[in-house]
């Protein structure tokens, strides 16, 4: 049997890679194309768009992007014509997906939405494109499951995918001799997002923060999928000598700056390094050991917000978008709170820092309250036990099972069903 998975994001992409490896374990005859990425390639799923293609964020941005989106738009349903899939499954990306979801429906093919839309979040009145379009929504935070059920969709909570992930068997000290960190100092994780666009708005000022704080701590730059690392690595050169340039106190000059050099460690990971007297960013491969063993984190609101929750790790989250995006999206915000950790506690548990509340000053403050042992960080840490425990899957007949595999076993009848 065929089935169309649209994924778009480094996090949806994730998502289908397991769920297609979940589907295939109970069904191997099943055959995958569609929206991803690496991870879905190497799942085994045909990929007709890349989801790189397909990520941008903000109002303004999207409308900029509208003609590109739109042609590879047609190519997916073109290609859904073509081959007659007998399900289709679209995952997170709702300006995409749920356009997805209307051709499908229009065709007569069953569709369920993996990780659906934050609605509650804003835009409530879009439910209704769910409850017309998607025959399944499969949730991944406790609280959507009422909120979609009370408007009339079919909706079941089945954990959030992050949740099952093994801790890294990495220890710190392996870690430090890897990419050269001193594990005498603080290590800050600094995930200033997965897009292009978010990435320009966030990490300039999340670094004038780790400028600020100076070399006293180490700090972890995670090079997220659905970026470059070359772009990262400019993007700190850049910062550090406009700094460098701009402060008549420092010692270090824009010319010692622009001769700091990357080192390339070994094996196929990303690991460079900008040396400076206020410290030394370090790219990183991946997100989850840093966070694990850092101290803290400066994150921006996402995914990442989560995987820092299920690291364990303290953290400060940010975000800014452009004033026109952010003025044109305020008023239809619904929920009072940002970070997915202060909405399933519904209380701050970590500080939010956002559009212009989102200076280094008050990021370097927030951070300088929850590195050292105290009240601040203590509340932190028993917040993010709370969350974690709220995102577990819930046991279906007295097993405990992974998302992914609870997930699958919703979604396999659809394929069965007659067609509408």
């Amino acid at each position: 049997m065929l089935t169309l998975i649209s994924a778009g994001e480094a996090s949806g992409e994730m998502y289908g890679a397991q769920l297609i490896e979940a589907l295939r374990r109970r069904d191997s005859s099943l055959c995958f194309f569609g929206v991803g990425g690496d991870r879905m390639r190497a799942a085994g799923c045909e990929t007709i768009i890349d989801a790189k293609d397909l990520a941008v964020v903000g109002i303004t941005e999207i409308l900029s992007h509208l003609p590109k989106i739109l042609r590879l738009y047609k190519k997916l349903i073109r290609e859904a014509d073509r081959r007659k899939p007998d399900l289709a499954i679209v995952i997170d990306s709702p300006a995409f997906n749920w356009r997805v979801a209307r051709q499908m429906k229009k065709r007569g093919i069953p569709t369920a939405y993996y990780v659906a839309p934050q609605f509650w979040a804003w835009r409530q009145g879009r439910v209704r494109l769910i409850r017309k379009y998607i025959n399944k929504a499969l949730v991944i935070f406790p609280f959507e499951e009422q909120f979609y059920r009370e408007r009339g969709v079919d909706a079941t909570f089945v954990g959030h995918p992050l949740a099952e992930l093994p801790k890294p068997g990495i220890t710190r000290e392996q870690y430090a001799t890897q990419f050269h960190l001193d594990l005498n100092k603080y290590w800050i994780t600094l995930m200033p997002g997965s897009r292009v666009k978010e990435v320009r708005m966030n990490l300039p000022t999340i670094l004038e923060t780790a400028r600020m704080l100076g070399d006293n701590h180490e700090y972890l730059l995670p090079v997220a999928p659905t970026l470059d690392g070359d772009f990262l690595r400019e993007l700190v050169k850049l910062t550090f000598s406009s700094a460098a340039k701009a402060s008549t106190s420092s010692r270090l000059g824009a010319a010692q700056v622009e001769a700091a050099t990357f080192q390339s460690s070994d094996g196929d990971r990303i690991s460079s390094q900008l040396n400076s007297r206020v410290g030394t960013i370090t790219l990183v491969s991946e997100a989850l050991p840093a966070l694990y063993h850092s101290r803290a984190g400066i994150v921006a609101s996402g995914t990442a917000t989560v995987e820092a929750a299920l690291m364990n790790t303290p953290f400060v989250m940010v975000y800014r978008v452009s004033p026109l995006t952010y003025l044109l999206g305020k008023p239809r915000v619904k929920v009072p709170r940002f970070a997915m950790v202060n909405l399933i506690a519904g209380d701050e548990v970590v500080p939010e820092l956002v559009q212009n509340d989102f200076t280094a000053l008050n990021v370097m403050a927030r951070i300088k309250e929850i590195l050292p042992d105290g009240p601040a960080r203590t509340h932190i840490l028993e917040g993010l036990a709370s969350a974690r425990a709220r995102l577990q899957t819930p046991e279906a007949h007295g097993l405990h099972q992974h998302p992914a595999d609870r997930a699958a076993e919703i979604i396999l009848p659809l394929l069965r069903q007659d067609s509408p």
